[in-house]
């Protein structure tokens, strides 16, 4: 994309220095190097100008000062997307929200929490859960993700099974549109169906609408009791019909991950014991009352020895569940030093069809060459699958992968992605989901919030033509 001339910089960093001090400006190259990338394999971008901010009134000015100038504005949280979401790649300003980092309020009553973008997510976990309370979108990032960037992508997490993704626990917002002008949507309380529902528009807009200052967050009463269980398979496809059969049962787990063989041996490499003649596991997690949760137990058990699992274990205790959940949550970083180049996709698709989803995945590695391992998050369809590989000729043969992979997603009637967002990544496949006058629709919006089109440019929409068409 074309970057902004020298003068309307030169005029957007004296406007910056005037109106917010130089202290949170930055420009120093090797300084501008934090905010150029996030944990996606796209490209890092360097910007011309960051600014640090630390309260709703700097994003006010900042997104006066872009309109004015005509500089680009990227708005960045934590920089822990997948999917190139906060790269600047126009240039421009990088608007940093992670020092916004304050829990307002906790509600116990209304069970509500008020946050800024900033905060972290196991923070605002630990604290809520101290009151009772729980928040339960839970990213593998939490340990380092920020609200903010969990509202602009809508992120999910293994347990989004049985509670939903983050637009399900955001009331409202205080947000600050194109120009500066600061708006409150939504509302504090349980019910409401006042006007348009523009808080569940601008949770998963990507940045691309307006900057989020403030999150008014629902909670729910914390698990009385919460049992972790490990199945072992021998048949990647058996863990479909264990899922299938805890449904029949009337359970819904908190959590049903799904880890491959491939992903098995990287787990094993990291130092998890693991019975070698699985080939499949599945993490599942059932929590809620004391007497009921023993019951869930007992069906997801008969679920998956009905499947024909090899094994089910329980964990015995805090230390021991925390063990095995470290490990799933660090599978991103491990299969990442597993080669040279990784390429991590986040696809949907019904669960009757993850049996077949896994076909397509062997079929393309049989096809390419390329190395893969597939593990996610099985209650919902909702999988990520791996291309690995260290010699860069690869990238075609990865290339025509994932095309193979977008377009058996699309005919299972699945979707692009659940919970990384469109960003960079996916941009120039979005048409092989959404026809055109949908994705014109969307622009339409887009040009609603944003005339100019200076938020964060060049996310979500292909820009040229049908792209993966």
């Amino acid at each position: 994309m074309p970057r902004p001339g020298a003068a309307a910089l030169d005029r957007a960093k004296s406007l910056l220095d005037g109106a917010l001090g130089p202290s949170k400006v930055v420009t120093g190259e090797g300084a501008l190097a934090a905010f150029a990338g996030d944990e996606s394999e796209n490209d890092p971008v360097l910007p011309d100008i960051a600014v640090v901010a630390e309260s709703a009134d700097d994003i006010r000015a900042v997104l006066r000062v872009a309109s004015e100038t005509g500089v680009p504005v990227t708005p960045r949280a934590a920089g822990s997307g997948k999917s190139g979401g906060c790269i600047p790649v126009g240039g421009g300003i990088v608007l940093a929200t992670a020092g916004m980092k304050a829990i307002k309020e906790i509600d116990r009553n209304e069970q509500i929490a008020v946050v800024e973008p900033g905060l972290v997510l196991g923070d605002l976990h630990a604290a809520v859960e101290a009151e009772g309370l729980f928040y339960p979108p839970d990213a593998n990032s939490l340990s380092w993700c920020a609200l903010g960037g969990n509202v602009a992508e809508n992120a999910g997490g293994p347990r989004a099974f049985k509670y939903g993704t983050t637009r399900d626990y955001v009331l409202g917002l205080q947000v600050v549109t194109m120009g500066g002008e600061a708006l409150s949507i939504g509302r504090r309380t349980k019910k409401g169906v006042t006007g348009y529902d523009l808080t569940a528009l601008l949770v998963g807009s990507e940045g691309t609408l307006a900057v989020m200052t403030e999150a008014v967050l629902r909670l729910v009463p914390k698990p009385e009791t919460v049992v972790t269980l490990m199945a072992l398979f021998e048949d990647v496809y058996a863990t479909s019909r264990a899922v299938a059969a805890m449904l029949g049962a009337r359970v819904v787990p908190a959590c049903v991950e799904l880890l491959d063989r491939a992903t098995l041996d990287a787990v094993r490499r990291a130092g998890v014991s693991v019975d070698e003649r699985a080939s499949a596991m599945l993490i599942i997690e059932v929590d809620g009352a004391e007497v009921t949760t023993e019951l869930e137990m007992e069906r997801v058990g008969g679920a998956c020895d009905a499947a024909g699992a090899l094994a089910v274990l329980v964990a015995q205790d805090v230390a021991q569940r925390d063990r095995l959940w470290a490990a799933r949550r660090a599978l991103s970083p491990t299969t990442r030093a597993m080669a040279k180049y990784k390429v991590s996709e986040d696809v949907v698709v019904p669960r009757a069809k993850i049996g077949a989803l896994l076909e397509t995945v062997d079929v393309i590695r049989e096809t390419t060459g390329v190395s893969m391992l597939t593990y996610g998050h099985a209650g919902d369809g909702n999988l990520h699958v791996n291309f690995l590989w260290n010699d860069p000729a690869q990238v075609a043969d990865v290339r025509v992968g994932l095309d193979m992979l977008f377009r058996a997603v699309v005919d299972c009637r699945g979707t692009l992605t659940g919970e990384h967002g469109v960003g960079l990544s996916k941009a120039s496949y979005l048409p092989l989901e959404q026809s055109r006058a949908v994705i014109d629709l969307q622009k339409q919006l887009k040009g609603v919030f944003d005339p100019k089109g200076l938020l964060n440019p060049g996310k979500i929409f292909p820009r040229v033509g049908h792209g993966g068409c």
